[in-house]
């Protein structure tokens, strides 16, 4: 690592052991430091140290950022906390937030929080985008919340109603939930006197105490309710802290749009803020051609000193940003972290960033990432070497040993950390079959050395161990790295990738379109043309084979051979399990709900692109 960097970023001492089954045992040296009982700690020490430091800001109706201080928050976090104590929310009667992020949701989670009280913020879409509430009423049964938090009641009250039971209240910024359900406005219960029950309640509260709920996206079945303890969530961001030392010195800027309701965003980002007494600027916009604008707005703004996006979102900013100086010149001015999670970054958009950043100055930020999952906090590894190429996700945190258990030729991942979570809610049965026989919490993932000699340069995910299948022959096939290898081989034409092919004898693919890249190789008097006709035109076509054909003659064998595709005109469904709230594609349910253009991906379908003729 140059050494201008090493300030920023951890220093560790690792060590391994192979036991004599083949299993891999990797942890740090340098052991984890002390974190505090409670989050809110924090808080009240940031409202007593730094009270007019912002805390968060939002964009107000008039455009303008609307801003609240750590003494601010932390006068309405105890209001929120007198409030939901009278109402006898409790462990057993958690809050639900029916949400987008926003200031007076962070609030009611950190008032919860703060007198012992599990929130669980929900996906909005379950509320809005579903005829019949399936998932939200499994939700509902599963925790028997005691109030609501919607900050626009109308705009939930037909789920409310459907699901929730008329002596359920709720606390709302706009509007009425329905005329027969108690309402609260936000603004009142914020106002509230506290009296000694919140400190009596704020007392009991200690690390093995409930914080609140995450649920894991259900695509498969009912979510499950993932218990975040404050253990958990403190021990989680002494990690970080400890990953990034400069946030001990400078307090982080965050401008963020990722849901508060997955764990990389609603643990890790919200509570790297906190920790460390910094300012979440939240984005209204998203990696999507209608709401890229608005991020672009905010980060014309706001200069982070550290940054998390999907893959796609880096690559709509790209977009952006070689054609505006000043974009680029704001968005790199303190930068020290660009981080991206959620899918694999194809080595074009990799690239792009860094000849980016290196043209904007010296010292370019370290681009990272890390591997971890709901049920780990999630921090659990994180790569701090700058890197040449995409993947490596790093080395264990203080406090983690990771374990790595033969699958055949592969390691499955397993990791032992205070910042694990106990279990799942009221499910005995789910969590005992998420641990092994040492108490290691199993991913069903596998990983792969960077240096199998060297522990210390990393490791690389290699594919979800679900998700690989068998050709008729037979073979088995890695989906993971394939996935990873023909986004790269497809030279930025692709966000992302399906494989499809069990029970064939060949493998196909199911591509998701970067336009933008689509519509650069048409001529101009072509641009204009709809998604159907762009994907018919004959030079997106022949790129495509040609590239095709490429990727193919690099293959060692049909399980590491793509021999046709077939670009998705439809975009991935949120709703049907096949895009997550922070982009990531599961694999297996757009296999499911897109069986029909699997099947036509071994027939005469004429949007079926196959390997290129060989030339003369």
């Amino acid at each position: 690592m140059p050494e201008g960097l090493k300030q920023d970023f951890w220093q560790p001492e690792i060590q391994s052991e192979t036991r004599d089954d083949g299993t891999v045992l990797i942890w740090r040296e340098d052991p984890l430091g002390p974190y505090p009982r409670c989050l809110s700690e924090r808080l009240f020490h940031w409202a007593k140290t730094t009270p007019d430091q912002v805390w968060m800001a939002e964009r107000g109706p008039d455009g303008d950022w609307l801003k609240t201080t750590y003494a601010d928050a932390a006068r309405a976090v105890e209001s929120i906390g007198a409030v939901l104590l009278a109402h006898g929310l409790s462990v057993d009667r958690p809050l639900v937030i029916l949400s987008g992020n926003s200031i007076a949701h962070a609030l009611m989670a950190m008032g919860a929080q703060h007198v012992g009280v599990p929130s669980a913020a929900l996906a909005p879409a379950y509320a809005l985008a579903s005829d019949d509430f399936g998932k939200l009423r499994d939700i509902e049964g599963q925790l028997s919340p005691a109030m609501i938090f919607a900050d626009d009641a109308p705009r939930f009250a037909k789920a409310i109603d459907a699901v929730f039971p008329h002596t359920v209240p709720v606390v709302t910024c706009t509007g009425e939930a329905s005329p027969d359900r108690v309402t609260l406005p936000f603004d009142e219960v914020i106002a509230t006197p506290v009296n000694d029950t919140v400190a009596l309640a704020h007392a009991e509260v200690g690390p093995e105490t409930v914080a609140k709920f995450l649920f894991t996206s259900g695509t498969t079945g009912s979510p499950k309710a993932v218990i975040q303890t404050q253990k958990m969530l403190c021990s989680n961001q002494e990690m970080v802290a400890t990953c990034y030392p400069f946030m001990r010195r400078e307090p982080p800027v965050v401008v963020d749009w990722a849901p508060w309701n997955h764990t990389a965003s609603g643990n890790k980002v919200f509570n790297m803020v906190l920790y460390n007494g910094g300012t979440f600027y939240l984005d209204d916009g998203r990696p999507t051609p209608r709401d890229i604008g608005k991020t672009i707005r905010n980060l014309a703004e706001v200069s982070p000193t550290w940054y998390f996006n999907v893959p796609l979102g880096y690559q709509m900013l790209l977009d952006a940003m070689e054609s505006d100086a000043d974009l680029r010149d704001r968005f790199f001015a303190r930068l020290r972290v660009m981080m991206y999670a959620g899918a694999g970054m194809s080595q074009p958009v990799w690239d792009r960033i860094t000849r980016i950043a290196e043209a904007t100055g010296p010292g370019r930020p370290l681009l990272c990432t890390g591997f971890g999952s709901t049920e780990t906090g999630p921090f659990a590894l994180m790569c701090t070497e700058p890197q040449t190429t995409a993947g490596n996700l790093g080395i264990p945190a203080p406090g983690v040993t990771l374990k790595l258990v033969p699958q055949g030729d592969k390691f499955e991942a397993r990791i032992k950390s205070p910042s694990v979570t106990p279990g799942y809610w009221r499910a005995p049965d789910v969590t005992a079959e998420a641990f092994d026989e040492d108490g290691f919490y199993c991913f069903g993932d596998a990983m792969r050395f960077a240096d199998r000699n060297a522990p210390e340069k990393g490791f690389y995910f290699d594919g979800r161990l679900a998700e690989n299948f068998k050709l008729a022959s037979g073979t088995w096939v890695a989906v993971g790295p394939l996935r990873a290898k023909l986004t790269n081989d497809l030279k930025g034409l692709a966000s992302d990738v399906v494989i499809a092919g069990e029970g064939h004898t060949e493998l196909g693919a199911l591509v998701v379109p970067d336009w933008a890249a689509l519509r650069a190789l048409v001529p101009d008097t072509d641009t204009d043309l709809d998604p159907f006709a762009l994907l018919d035109h004959p030079d997106v076509r022949r790129a495509t084979a040609e590239l095709l054909q490429a990727h193919a003659c690099q293959a060692t064998g049909s399980a590491s051979r793509v021999t046709r595709l077939m670009y998705l005109e439809a975009p991935l469904n949120f709703d049907k399990g096949e895009v997550t709230d922070k982009g990531s594609i599961n694999q297996r349910a757009v296999l499911r709900h897109r069986a029909d253009l699997v099947e036509n991906l071994w027939s005469e379908d004429p949007r079926v692109i196959t390997l290129a003729p060989a030339r003369a």
